[in-house]
């Protein structure tokens, strides 16, 4: 396992990042902890949730992937994990969730980070980030901002103060940011210079070969900013394993949860899909080899977001992200790229 500096931080984290997403949906307990202590002999040291997980997000499922991990983080030695978790923004009808009082102000981030400690069982998290922006953007799926959409939002200044005291107190080591913008990443970075405080150190958004937005702008932000891309979806909800192919009823989320995997129900998601695993088989590689090395190799990506229902995915997933791909491969990466630009953005 490879490790790298997230960001402006000290954090030292696996360049894989084990996914929980599934854990209290689709895993169960026992599940999850399988998964963690595998992950963790494996040499992944990073571990990313969320207070909205298990996903398809609902009152039943709330809660209980941060639960799962907490049972489990107890009887670890915490200094060793780099844990990352995520409050939930507005935007979304999800009453269960502080009874739909989702803006990014002082008030219901202390409520979110408290509740998911609590849920963690631990004093404190590595990297809180922020799920989505409080303000109208275009995300999960939508492709162009809407200015007839715009909303109310918190002072992006006003929620960096209420990150920046629980920073002081020792609650939250990092902040990070998740499914943002161009702008959104240059206004936090902006107002973290000019008012002494925290940095952002890290952006969790989309990127795999049917979306490589992250390429024509953040890029350059990321790089220029010193702000690591954690990069999620990197199989595009497992389309880029090709099952969906031979199957379209395939067991996994697209499958399972009505309307879950809109961002991938554009009209040349298949035909890129197909070229893809066509090209994997044609260098002896599998689809998922194939996808995740690239997203691994990307100079922007500082950790790959992983994330399976079994064993034996999680270790295919794991040895993927650890292979190199040859550079005829890559460059018939690119011409695909070219022929099926970002068709699932």
């Amino acid at each position: 396992m490879k490790y790298t500096t997230l960001g402006s931080s000290d954090l030292s984290v696996s360049t894989v990042c084990l996914g929980t997403m599934t854990f209290g949906t689709q895993n169960t307990e026992a599940d999850a902890h399988a998964q963690l202590d595998h992950a963790l002999a494996s040499g992944i040291n990073f571990i990313d949730t969320a207070e909205m997980y298990s996903v398809p997000p609902n009152a039943e499922s709330y809660g209980k992937t941060e639960t799962y991990i907490g049972s489990w983080l107890k009887k670890q030695a915490r200094d060793k994990i780099v844990l990352a978790t995520k409050i939930a923004g507005p935007g979304r009808t999800m009453k269960w969730i502080r009874g739909g009082e989702l803006a990014f102000d002082r008030k219901n981030i202390r409520a979110a980070i408290e509740a998911s400690l609590s849920r963690l069982q631990t004093d404190y998290v590595d990297l809180y980030q922020l799920h989505w922006p409080d303000r109208n953007t275009p995300i999960f799926g939508a492709y162009q901002y809407d200015a007839a959409k715009e909303r109310d939002f918190v002072p992006l200044r006003e929620t960096l103060e209420a990150l920046a005291e629980l920073v002081k107190e020792g609650k939250v080591r990092h902040v990070g940011l998740s499914n943002e913008t161009p702008w959104g990443v240059m206004e936090f970075s902006r107002l973290a210079k000019e008012h002494g405080l925290p940095n952002v150190i890290s952006v969790q958004n989309a990127y795999n070969l049917l979306n490589r937005t992250w390429e024509m702008g953040l890029a350059e932000i990321g790089h220029r900013e010193n702000i690591g891309l954690l990069a999620y979806s990197p199989l595009a909800f497992g389309l880029l394993s090709g099952k969906y192919l031979a199957d379209p009823k395939a067991q996994g989320r697209i499958s399972m949860f009505e309307g879950f995997g809109q961002r991938y129900s554009k009209l040349n998601v298949q035909p890129a899909v197909a070229a893809y695993v066509e090209l994997a088989k044609r260098h002896g590689l599998t689809p998922t080899q194939l996808a995740l090395a690239f997203v691994a190799s990307r100079w922007f990506v500082s950790s790959t977001i992983i994330g399976a229902t079994s064993m034996a995915q999680l270790q295919e997933n794991i040895d993927a992200c650890a292979l190199t791909l040859p550079e005829p491969v890559l460059k018939e990466i690119e011409a695909l790229h070219l022929r099926y630009f970002n068709p699932a953005p």
